[in-house]
């Protein structure tokens, strides 16, 4: 039988047997096969146990790694690859307010502690500092690479899959070896803990994941398409590695893996929901994607926050904060090239500024006279930041009109910035961020469903209504 039927009927078997859905399946994969085997758990637990409780005596120091030297240039640049895999934004938690009222006051940069919600609960980030009892000083490069490619830590602890090991592993060996020298030699250690993930069971047993990496996980680091230019496969390299651009972007599948991890996928970057954000179409399709989009406003979105009339919103005001503002522009302009390049997918949504509709809709809003549902919502609490055309205000606030996210098949992220509110973020070259204020205490789910559907369906904008249900699945969800 071949390793992909098997997969295959394992899938359905657990489906039918206990009805798990989504993340909870790519545990429960293994558990079907956990028969007779649990000599050798308890066997491999006890192993990790020791082999856990030998490095957490080892050493309390915090004191710098004291191994030899590397090369400045090296720390340099792995400096640099570590923020375009945004490994901040991950493993340092948010700031700690000390008491009510208080100021928040920032945490240790790397020494984890961010909660990251899973189908199967919530998973905490590890201290990846240069600490030998607390974080990862005590690492080879060898046990480091395994951890960065396969998911496994030193010791022989699996990750959980909210690590994106499976687009790290496409790291070559000249880059995994400058970030090896940053993490041991350019950053602070803290000796401090991150709080432990505690799942129920089944899915706090970490061996179980053997099974979903052999039947998900993609093996070797990125190979050059000798058909592309140098330019087109430093994007691919970065969309597909370091920038695991697919962890969010991406559908996910049954077992909550990503549903192709290259262009060669046909679901490949065609929007993905995670913690009840959508990331955008980063295909070409001209109405939720990025058809209409140029390469160098990409470049510029990813560089400032604001490009073609569009500014970040959601996590991806972070992953601007934190990563893609101090690319290279030649970075930024590679990136831009490989996500033109890719066709037109999953297409959602129309868009047609010069429609013979779009001009009397753009005229009846100007003069008061639209009576459509949703339209005097939109007046009255949208138009003076978005405009009565949707054409928004440049380098402040974002056009409706034509905006691929107002186009997505999904609405949940419509939903969720209009229920909490949003913000630009703050770059060095970008302009002064703007806040989006909430609307959860002045709107009702119908009121809100009604001039999201006027917004979806106005200026020549075309796609599906938004229902009261839609709105009200989103805002219990986030208990607002």
């Amino acid at each position: 039988m071949t390793k992909a039927n098997l997969t295959k009927r394992m899938l359905d078997a657990i489906v039918v047997r206990c009805g798990l859905r989504g993340g909870a399946v790519a545990l429960a994969i293994a558990t079907v096969m956990a028969a007779g085997t649990w000599a050798w758990i308890s066997a491999a637990n006890a192993a990790a146990a020791g082999a856990s409780a030998t490095s957490a005596t080892s050493s309390t120091s915090s004191a710098p790694v004291t191994a030899d030297p590397a090369d400045t240039a090296q720390i340099a640049r792995g400096a640099y690859l570590a923020k375009a895999a945004d490994c901040a934004g991950c493993h340092t938690a948010a700031p700690r307010v000390p008491h009510p009222g208080a100021k928040p006051v920032a945490t240790s940069p790397f020494a984890g502690g961010l909660g990251m919600g899973s189908p199967f609960g919530t998973i905490y980030t590890s201290n990846i500092t240069p600490d030998p009892r607390y974080g990862i000083g005590r690492y080879t490069y060898d046990e480091f690479a395994r951890a960065m490619r396969d998911g496994i830590a030193a010791g022989g602890k699996r990750l959980y899959p909210a690590m994106p090991f499976p687009s790290f592993a496409k790291i070559n060996d000249d880059d995994m070896h400058a970030l090896y020298a940053y993490f041991m030699h350019g950053v602070q250690p803290v000796a401090e803990p991150a709080p432990q993930t505690q799942l129920p069971f089944p899915f706090n047993q970490r061996w179980l994941l053997m099974f979903w990496d052999w039947a998900f996980a993609p093996k070797g680091v990125y190979n050059a398409n000798d058909k592309r230019d140098a330019q087109w496969n430093r994007g691919a390299y970065l969309v597909q590695s370091l920038g695991h651009c697919g962890a969010c972007h991406t559908p996910r599948g049954p077992a909550y893996e990503e549903r192709g991890y290259n262009e060669k996928s046909s679901t490949y970057l065609t929007g993905g929901t995670n913690d009840h954000w959508f990331a955008p179409n980063l295909t070409g399709d001209p109405g939720s994607g990025l058809g209409r989009i140029s390469a160098a406003e990409i470049a510029a979105f990813l560089k400032r926050g604001h490009g073609g009339g569009l500014v970040t919103f959601g996590s991806m005001v972070q992953v601007v904060e934190d990563s893609t503002q101090y690319l290279s522009d030649a970075d930024l302009d590679a990136i831009a090239g490989y996500l033109k390049s890719l066709p037109a997918r999953t297409p959602s949504g129309y868009f047609n500024a010069r429609s013979e509709a779009a001009r009397q809709t753009a005229q009846a809003l100007k003069t008061g006279e639209v009576e459509r549902p949703g339209a005097g919502i939109y007046a009255s609490f949208c138009a003076r930041c978005h405009q009565m055309d949707g054409g928004g205000v440049p380098n402040k606030y974002p056009r409706l009109a034509g905006n691929p996210a107002v186009l997505s098949a999904s609405s949940a992220s419509l939903v969720r910035l209009l229920v909490e509110g949003g913000g630009s973020p703050h770059t060095e070259t970008g302009p002064e961020p703007r806040k989006m204020p909430p609307f959860a205490g002045k709107l009702t789910d119908t009121e809100m469903a009604r001039v999201l559907t006027f917004v979806r369906n106005t200026w020549g904008n075309a796609a599906g209504p938004v229902t009261p249900n839609d709105v009200s699945s989103v805002r219990g969800a986030l208990h607002k």
